[in-house]
């Protein structure tokens, strides 16, 4: 059910009427004809009316015989009320007064003798309930229409404050109305003892009456203005939500919360253009609003808390929800126009509307079950968010609550206010006050990381030199660029006593905080192994042994060269690249990376460097560096640096350049006599 509020506050507010002085009401009824003085008064036309179904032009003719039509009365029965919403004054409509689950064209006829031609001139006040587009004929002259008639059809809107004014001359003699009327059949669903009007016209003096509708859009304006006051509520909550994504992208909940609050907006929007304005038609506005908006409206609700008690939810829960709104649009779509009457009988309703009453309360305890689960997963969090999943079931059931006569409008010095806006305003604000908590909570972890990766990076500083030893007849250069603010990549350059070099290279597996602490484990028993051996496969062997049990899914790759004062070089892999022995990759013997298991089986290999002669040591981040469309640097354009002797800075660079993805490292070892 779609707009109806304004139609009770209309009720409410017509009372003003008979407040002014001038408008007295002065109907006087004959069995064929009603003859009205007007003076300065105004009439309501309570009829009796002429009423016939159909369509025909010539109904409008002013000597057209109506004699055989059934009269209809437009004076309110005592105590009549809507039954939808309670408010009084309510004429019900041709489904109520003999016709029942008629749509189309219908006419009302009435004939009336003016005496006492008042200056200014005559107009006539089209009732603001109306089902749901007419034309208005004065002697057979049309006057004015809420809606578009054209030979394809009707095009009606939301029923407005309407008022006409009657052509010249037409103050003293006879006068013959003609109403040429509409009901779509899809109006049949939302509103019972629908068709028709239901009110009487009022005829008077043109400025009272303009002043009369004046007052009726005065009422609308009073109306509909709280919904300004929910979109204000919605923009803040749309920056809020928009604004805290873009500094936090790791939280979606953010995101989810900004779209969901731009489709709500977009729903209030929608009905103030249909209100104040004719641009857009009823056809359109319902059909978007009911069968696309308020259904993706309830899915965003549902992953949005899913997302803020930080639920992995799995395909088959994403892919169900879907499905469910999807039937649910579908179902709402048969019962609107265009489709109803339609492809949808009327009637059908009998089994699509309990279906989607089914399906919108399953949707609700969906929303329910994450709130309990989340309420599980953390107490604290959980309550905190249960008023405000509360709050936006009585926005979603507010029409489901009507039913049980709940009083879900209040007035506030003239402005009307509903439970749904109410409960939309209090809701967004405990959200808006939740994200903006765990915004600064996310924030104040994130600076207490940083400050710990700073420490890291110090400690890892210490831990890989940068400066390196001065060994008589060996030329040494490094290069080390992590991809973050610390790395997992290692190495070391330790001196001998007799004029040996021992270096070790590695690159220890993942990123971040955790790969650091463990970079720095192995760099310490590198250290200590030095003290004891200068056998690469030795060294190893040790630092397997300290990782092996110590880690669930990490492992490192290292490559140990071990090379003497005479150039006799010895050289253990573990899972690491071969280095390039004067720009050609070496043939070394490989193991598995360390601590998967103990005590691996690592060969070692044997190389002899003469004066000249190179080696260049590095990591994975080298070959995988990649380029805007992922095409790796790769191991063709490494050997091309390698075979060109370029320093160690230029092949880094080179990497850099072409896309750093991970650590990279190059040690480049020359002997030079």
């Amino acid at each position: 059910m779609l707009f109806r509020l304004i139609r009770m506050i209309r009720y409410g507010r017509r009372r003003r009427w008979r407040m002014l002085p001038i408008l007295l009401m002065l109907p006087a009824m004959l069995s064929a004809q009603s003859t009205i003085v007007l003076g300065n008064a105004t009439s309501a036309l309570t009829g009796a009316w002429k009423f016939h179904t159909g369509d025909n032009p010539g109904w409008a003719l002013p000597d057209f015989d109506d004699s055989a039509w059934s009269s209809v009365d437009l004076t309110p029965p005592p105590g009549s009320y809507d039954p939808y919403i309670g408010s009084s004054g309510f004429v019900p409509g041709w489904t109520a007064q003999g016709y029942p689950a008629y749509s189309g064209y219908a006419w009302y006829r009435l004939r009336l003798t003016l005496h006492d031609p008042v200056p200014g001139g005559l107009a006539i006040k089209m009732p603001d309930d109306v089902d749901d587009a007419y034309q208005v004929f004065a002697n057979g002259r049309l006057i004015g229409e809420l809606g578009r008639f054209s030979a394809n059809g009707v095009s009606n809107y939301i029923a407005q404050p309407r008022a006409f004014l009657l052509p010249p001359g037409n103050g003293d003699g006879p006068l013959t109305l003609s109403i040429r009327m509409w009901m779509d059949p899809h109006t049949l669903l939302v509103e019972t003892a629908a068709g028709g009007l239901h009110g009487p016209p009022v005829l008077g003096q043109a400025p009272v009456i303009m002043a009369m509708n004046h007052v009726d859009w005065d009422t609308v304006d009073h109306s509909l203005s709280s919904g300004f006051f929910e979109g204000a509520i919605l923009l803040l909550a749309i920056v809020v939500a928009f604004s805290l994504y873009a500094l936090d992208r790791s939280e979606p909940a953010y995101l989810l919360l900004g779209v969901n609050c731009v489709v709500i907006l977009l729903q209030i929007c929608l009905g103030e253009v249909v209100y104040f304005t004719t641009l857009i038609p009823a056809m359109p506005a319902v059909f978007l609003r009911d069968v696309m908006m308020v259904p993706l409206e309830m899915a965003l609700w549902i992953f949005f808390w899913a997302s803020w008690f930080q639920f992995r939810e799995r395909a088959d829960f994403r892919r169900a929800v879907w499905a469910i709104v999807a039937l649910q649009a579908f179902l709402t779509a048969l019962e609107r126009a265009p489709l109803y009457g339609r492809l949808l009988p009327v009637g059908g309703m009998v089994w699509t509307s309990p279906i989607l009453l089914a399906l919108k309360l399953l949707l609700g305890a969906l929303v329910l079950l994450v709130t309990y689960r989340g309420i599980l997963k953390n107490r604290a969090e959980g309550l905190l968010a249960l008023p405000a999943v509360i709050l936006i079931g009585v926005a979603q059931f507010q029409n489901e609550l009507e039913l049980f006569h709940a009083r879900l409008v209040i007035f506030l010095h003239g402005y009307s206010i509903t439970a749904s806006q109410i409960a939309t305003a209090i809701s967004l604000t405990i959200i808006t006050v939740l994200l903006l908590r765990r915004f600064f909570q996310s924030q104040r972890a994130r600076e207490q990381w940083k400050a710990e990766m700073e420490q890291a990076r110090q400690v890892q500083q210490m831990l890989i030199p940068e400066e390196l030893p001065a060994i008589p007849g060996f030329a040494l250069e490094s290069e080390y660029r992590p991809a973050q603010q610390v790395g997992g990549d290692f190495f070391q350059i330790l001196p001998g006593d007799d004029g040996s070099v021992l270096a070790v290279l590695g690159d220890v597996s993942g990123k971040g905080l955790k790969a650091a602490m463990l970079v720095a484990m192995i760099v310490g028993t590198i250290r200590t192994l030095a003290k004891i051996t200068r056998d690469p496969a030795e060294i190893l062997q040790g630092i397997n042994n300290m990782l092996y049990g110590r880690m669930s899914s990490q492992f490192a790759t290292c490559l140990a060269v071990h090379i003497t004062a005479t150039g006799d070089a010895a050289i253990a892999n573990a899972g690491h690249l071969p280095p390039y022995w004067n720009g050609v990759e070496a043939e070394i013997a490989g193991s598995i990376p360390l601590g998967i298991i103990d005590s691996p089986a690592i060969e070692q290999s044997r190389l002899l460097l003469h004066a000249g002669d190179r080696l260049i040591l590095l990591t994975d981040g080298v070959v995988e560096a990649q380029d805007k469309s992922s095409q790796l640097f790769g191991f063709d354009r490494t050997r091309e640096l390698a075979s060109q002797d370029r320093s160690a800075v230029e092949i880094v660079l080179a990497a850099q350049t072409f896309g750093q993805e991970d650590d990279i490292t190059v040690l480049r070892i020359q002997r030079s006599s």
